[in-house]
């Protein structure tokens, strides 16, 4: 049997903290369209990276099931910029009620270090 220490290399190399912040942007928008919307938030200081992807979802919206495409962005940011990150979505998003998700997760130092800019 095998036992991780915690006090082990790997254990330790993930002990930094990043932000991913995530929403969704509507599935008819062009790649250029949220490129630029993704860029914006990178070039503003609001975030490290934005990874983007095309997906369906399903969901329930005035009381009706619905499934659409969508882009999904996940948003890599700093514990100081998170909340102004998460307005500049708010404000800017073209859904009336947007889905905006943020957690913590850990990382090694070097992404952690770049991350906080």
């Amino acid at each position: 049997m095998h036992r991780v220490d915690s006090q082990s290399p790997l254990r330790c190399a993930v002990s930094h903290i990043v932000w991913v912040v995530q929403t969704t942007l509507p599935g008819e928008w062009i790649d250029a369209m949220v490129g630029s919307w993704s860029a914006e938030l990178v070039e503003k200081g609001l975030a490290a990276c934005v990874l983007r992807e095309r997906i369906t979802s399903v969901y329930s919206w005035e009381e009706t099931t619905q499934s659409s495409e969508e882009w999904r962005l996940e948003i890599k940011t700093s514990a100081d910029t998170k909340d102004q990150l998460i307005e500049v979505i708010i404000s800017n998003h073209p859904y009336e009620t947007p889905q905006i998700v943020a957690w913590e997760a850990s990382s090694t130092p070097r992404f952690s270090d770049w991350v906080q800019g």
